[in-house]
Parts: C-alpha cells; structure tokens; sequence
C-alpha cells in the first residue's frame, strides 16, 4: 500500500492564526495570506498525483515493470515509508528543493506499487473508487478550510490511530480474515476523511509554515500530507469495492 506516516514532525501544537514568522519576518495570517498557503501546497500535491499517475499507467501496460514490482513489492513500500520519513523528520534541515525532490521521487515509486495494485481490480471498480475518494476528500479539504472549529483534537486523534491501523494491515496480511479486511477498509476511510480536514486546517493556519519557518518547506510538507491522504482514501476504497478481475 502506499501507507506512509501522516503524524507531525515534532508535534507541532494546534491550529491558529495570527502571526508567523518567515526567514526572520512576522507575517500576519490572513485570508489572503490562507489561501497562498493552501494553493501552493495543493499545487504540489496535484503534481504528484499526476506523476504517480503517469507511472502506475505505464506499469500497468508495462510487464516488465510490474514483474519487477510485484516481485520486489515488500522492498518499495520500505523504500518509499523511508523516504515519507526522511520528508517528514529531517524538513527543517533539508532545503526546499531538496524536499520537493523527495516528494516526486516518493511519487514516481508510488506510482509502480499503485500500478500493481489497480492491475489486480476490474476497471469499473478503479474508476468508482477514485471519483468517490475525490468527492469525500474534495468535501473534507472544503470543511477544513472554511469550518471555525480547532480539528487538532480530533485529527490528533486520528493521526495516532493510523498507526494500530498499520498494526492490523500486518496482522491481517499474515492472518487474512475478510471482515478483518472490511473494517480496516473502513476504518481506514474514515481515518483519512478526518485527517484531509484536519490537514487542510493545519495548512491554511499557517502551523506548517511555524514549525519550518519557510513557506515553501511548508507547501512541500502540506502537498506530502494530503498526497498521502488522497492516495489512502483511493486505496481503501478500492479494497472496499471488492471488483477484482
């Protein structure tokens, strides 16, 4: 899967607005000064699903590629958490350029493990799952961005059940049980409906922008983390469609 971590960096407190400071300079958080932030991270994010999308086409059509994928399946989603992480934790110390590198080759990867996946699913079920995770994050990302409620509880919350989720991935990967299956799916959706709103939130607020002090580390930070909730909500909906070829 593409399962990667969505927790902060170094638990960076709760939404708000007011001031943050950038390379040494108070900026007053806006709605002007909101939307920038939320623009730029959406860019990249949309970006890199375009890129992973590309990707997972070609390997789709590719049987070399998705031989090698398939065989070495275990060794990229290593590979790829590794890179999630490297973003996450080492973002202060990393450049923006740097980070943004990370992100698109975390993409393209991705790209070859989702090829995989979706080759497996008929593609009228590939379809209904990605039209149903862009209606349930495009209204998750809108509620995040105009709601007036501090989501950090909640989205908190999630962000720490993510990791008994992966737990019960493992468990029901050496232990397959279908209504095991079913409620990961589930639980999984509403997992990363939550965390799209609370991540929205968190990107508008100018939080990112604090803990790294740079608005363009911080529109890298922002695309990673709704990439990854964008991917996990296609993915799990996927599984819940049940279409396989």
């Amino acid at each position: 899967m593409s399962f990667g971590s969505n927790q902060d960096p170094a638990g960076l407190g709760q939404p708000s607005t007011g001031v943050v400071r950038v390379n040494g300079v108070d900026v007053i958080v806006g709605a002007q000064t909101q939307g920038a932030f939320l623009t730029q991270a959406f860019f990249w994010m949309f970006a890199g699903l375009l890129l992973t999308a590309g990707v997972a086409a070609l390997a789709r059509i590719n049987e070399q590629l998705l031989a090698f994928a398939a065989e070495n399946f275990l060794l990229l989603i290593i590979g790829q958490f590794a890179v999630v992480l490297a973003i996450q934790f080492g973002i202060t110390r990393l450049n923006a350029t740097a980070a943004l590198g990370l992100f698109f080759v975390y993409a393209a990867t991705l790209g070859i493990t989702v090829g995989v996946i979706v080759s497996l699913y008929a593609d009228s079920s590939v379809v209904t799952a990605f039209l149903s995770a862009s209606a349930m994050f495009g209204g998750a990302a809108l509620y995040g961005a105009v709601t007036k409620r501090s989501l950090a509880g909640i989205g908190a919350f999630a962000s720490m059940a993510v990791f008994g989720l992966v737990v019960a991935i493992v468990v029901n990967m050496f232990i397959p049980s279908g209504p095991l299956a079913l409620i990961i799916s589930l639980v999984g959706v509403v997992l990363f409906t939550v965390l799209t709103a609370y991540d929205v939130q968190r990107i508008s607020s100018g939080d990112l922008v604090r803990a790294t002090g740079s608005v363009e580390k911080a529109a890298v930070m922002g695309a990673l983390r709704l990439y990854l909730d964008f991917i996990n909500l296609f993915l799990f909906l996927l599984r819940l469609s049940g279409g396989r070829r």
